[in-house]
């Protein structure tokens, strides 16, 4: 399966080392495919440098050390052609998901949650680690490898 992951989820491992997103991390780069774009890559570094500073060394390594495919975010999106979002800076990333036909797309950002959309999926970091897919379309606990 490929899981597209947010910049928030990234933040959360990488700057913050949270105890409930590494283990996720660890899970999908044994059994699944993870897909960031070159949008979240470049937010992440981004918000790294405004409100992390001194941490730019550490997200540098970490982006090194995660297996990942990285896959282009179009520079030039029509908003009238995708749904709508609240957060017109989460638009790239959801585009970005839309086009590269992830699987699943993990956020802990609430504007995902109210798109009605069946690919990719929306969910939260627990609740993938749940098993807890909304669509049933998914079966998160296929152990399948990348």
């Amino acid at each position: 399966m490929r899981v597209m992951l947010d910049t928030n989820v990234l933040v959360s491992a990488a700057v913050l080392s949270s105890r409930h997103i590494l283990p996720l991390l660890d899970e999908l780069a044994e059994r699944h495919t993870i897909v960031l774009s070159t949008y979240v890559v470049d937010e992440l570094k981004r918000v790294t440098r405004v409100k992390f500073p001194g941490k730019n060394a550490i997200v540098e390594r970490f982006l090194r050390e995660l297996p990942f495919e990285l896959t282009y975010t179009p520079e030039n999106i029509d908003p009238s052609e995708y749904l709508n979002i609240r957060d017109a800076k989460d638009l790239p990333i959801l585009v970005t998901a839309i086009n590269e036909d992830v699987d699943v797309l993990l956020s802990g950002d609430d504007d995902f949650a109210p798109l009605d959309m069946e690919r990719p999926e929306v969910l939260t970091p627990r609740a993938f680690m749940e098993g807890k897919s909304t669509s049933g379309m998914i079966d998160l606990c296929s152990r399948s490898s990348p």
